[in-house]
């Protein structure tokens, strides 16, 4: 059996953007794999974690608007909470919150790991073929 007759959609990469595909497509009734590299880095933030500001803030509320999970994540992981732009017109203001990456990362998981329809594995994708083939390695 090919791996394409078992899966509606596949997803690779468990960042912000694969775990928020692999949930809505899942959500939508499709049977959904999501392969990352690492399980371990599923939704994790390495370098700034923050959610929010004058452009993700944006992003954040329409991904909440559509039922997606991250600004949950953020409001489950949050920390600090800050105003930015204070000094400047009501247009600009917005809040960031600094989120704790342990916690934040472990709300994705167990969004990901309990959602029906969706199988996750660890995996490296090597190569994608033009004619709806997938080719990984555990």
């Amino acid at each position: 059996m090919n791996i394409n007759d078992m899966y509606d959609v596949i997803v690779i990469g468990g960042g912000h953007a694969g775990c928020e595909a692999a949930l809505s497509a899942s959500r939508m009734g499709a049977h959904t794999l999501m392969l990352n590299l690492y399980l371990d880095n599923t939704a994790m933030m390495p370098c700034n974690p923050a959610i929010g500001g004058p452009a993700k803030g944006h992003l954040v509320r329409e991904i909440d608007a559509l039922g997606g999970e991250m600004g949950m994540a953020a409001d489950e992981a949050t920390q600090h909470l800050r105003w930015l732009n204070t000094s400047k017109g009501q247009a600009v203001r917005t809040l960031r919150a600094q989120c704790d990456p342990r916690k934040y990362s472990d709300h994705y998981r167990t969004s990901l790991l309990t959602c029906p329809n969706l199988d996750i594995h660890q995996a490296q994708v090597t190569d994608i073929h033009n004619k709806k083939r997938l080719c990984f390695r555990s």
